[in-house]
């Protein structure tokens, strides 16, 4: 599994945050500069990455987003390291999914539901909308605190007025709260249109609804001591139990209540969930969930990346080896045991197996990344031209990926390009917004390179890159 991290070699901190409540926080406060704790600033979410899952949701959401009218391709599904069932969207092209809804749904159709519902939110322009009402909602807060500033300075000028200060208080306070509860009002009718959206959509792709419904009800069984004795005006969604009225009859009037997914997809999808299990789960959970008795291809799958994690190389290899025999075309059981021999510093048999998975898979910049990763790693002089071309590739494919560029600067410098190797540096601390370093860099590739070559110009647009200000303050 190709995922990333700064405490490990699969997993990849990011600079994204949900930052909803805290935009409400700050929009419903007094208009002054409340700094955050430095850790509240730099935290964020895990954000992993990991071909076969990214295909899966692709394959999950293109029948969604053309039957919601909008452009295939035009929303990107992010993987997030989180193991409650939860997703959202923070724009219009970017729709975040938790790990945890992914391993807690036993079919397809239950995040396709997911999935629906939040497509339906960009579709209906809710992100915009919202933006509006928060920006309302901050101008009435702001207009009832200057009220009641004004009250307080009329109670100070006449002393004999006993507490009207303490009035003058409520008023302000007030105004925040009808601010806060007209917000969340619009909140709650917009996630229940996007319910509403989400039935719509898979009854156009001939889908049931039976999955929304159950993952509602599943939320339901969550929230219900979560929710007692709370006021309804003060939540941003509808609760569970309200949802699942409101949804049921028309889910089951759908003509497509009862149609099952693919037994193809079916299979890619406990997969899917299997690996998410090998690698984020404990080996204790791993064992329980997919005991040795169940010889099923998921479970030889959860069993093969635990063993890896807890560096049981045999038992790893084995359980791949029992997988590619069966399933000689699957490009992830090939990526797997090419990432499991690489990290165990047998470079050479790993490019075999990588080189295997790319045949497989010749559009994945990924596989093809880390394939370029094991050609540097055997050591061989031979392998850097290769090396050269497949990280290349990918890092055109995925150019938002620092680690190709680091590979890449390696690869060039072996090679004695010192000029290709500081540009590909100078790209990797751009893209970690080192902007500093990214500008060393780049000024060193500049000196070498031939002038107005396409590597000189690349060079000169990291020069002339300007950040905004906040990056320029972290930095």
């Amino acid at each position: 599994m190709t995922m990333f991290a700064n405490d490990s070699p699969i997993f990849r901190k990011a600079i994204l945050r949900k930052t909803m409540a805290s935009a409400l926080a700050l929009l419903m406060a007094a208009p002054v500069a409340i700094p955050l704790p430095v850790a509240a600033q730099t935290r964020g979410p895990i954000i992993i990455r990991d071909q076969e899952i990214e295909n899966l949701m692709r394959d999950y959401m293109n029948p969604i987003v053309g039957a919601a009218g909008l452009k295939k391709g035009s929303v990107q599904i992010i993987l997030v390291q989180d193991r409650s069932f939860n997703a959202f969207v923070t724009d219009s092209r970017r729709m975040f999914i938790n790990t945890g809804a992914l391993m807690d749904a036993k079919t397809p159709n239950e995040v396709i539901g997911v999935i629906a519902h939040e497509t339906g939110h960009i579709a209906g322009g809710h992100l915009q909308r919202l933006r509006d009402q928060m920006a309302t909602a901050q101008i009435l807060a702001v207009a009832g605190m200057l009220l009641g500033a004004g009250a307080a300075i009329g109670t100070a000028r006449s002393p004999q007025v006993g507490n009207s200060g303490v009035g003058a208080m409520g008023i302000g306070l007030g105004a925040q709260d009808m601010a806060m509860r007209s917000l969340l009002s619009y909140q709650r009718g917009e996630e229940q249109a996007a319910d509403r959206a989400a039935i719509n959509y898979l009854n156009t792709t001939q889908q049931s609804p039976r999955g929304l419904l159950e993952t509602f009800t599943r939320f339901n069984q969550e929230a219900m001591f979560k929710t007692a004795g709370m006021d309804p005006y003060l939540v941003s969604h509808p609760f569970p139990n309200e949802r699942i009225a409101n949804l049921e009859t028309t889910a089951r009037k759908s003509p497509y209540w009862d149609k099952k997914d693919p037994p193809a997809l079916q299979a890619r999808h406990d997969l899917m969930r299997a690996k998410l299990f090998g690698f984020t789960a404990r080996a204790d959970e791993v064992g329980r969930r997919y005991p040795l008795s169940d010889m099923s291809a998921p479970a030889r799958y959860a069993r093969a990346i635990a063993a890896y994690r807890n560096k049981q190389l045999a038992n790893a290899l084995s359980g791949i080896d029992s997988l590619t025999r069966e399933q000689p075309n699957n490009p992830y059981f090939w990526e797997l045991r090419g990432q499991v021999l690489l990290e165990f510093g047998r470079a050479q048999e790993a490019v075999t197996a990588l080189r295997r998975a790319v045949s497989l898979a010749p559009n994945s910049g990924l596989i093809k990344g880390m394939l370029g990763h094991a050609l540097i790693s055997t050591g061989n002089p031979k392998d850097i031209d290769a090396a050269i071309a497949e990280l290349s590739n990918a890092a055109q494919r995925e150019p938002e990926s620092s680690e190709n560029w680091r590979f890449l600067a390696t690869a060039y410098s072996r090679k004695g390009q010192e000029g290709q190797a500081h540009l590909a540096a100078a790209q990797a601390y751009f893209n970690d917004g080192d902007y500093s370093a990214a500008a060393t860099q780049a000024n060193r590739a500049k000196q070498l390179l031939p002038p107005n070559s396409p590597g000189w110009l690349k060079a000169e647009d990291i020069l002339n890159y300007r950040p905004p200000r906040s990056a320029q303050r972290n930095n």
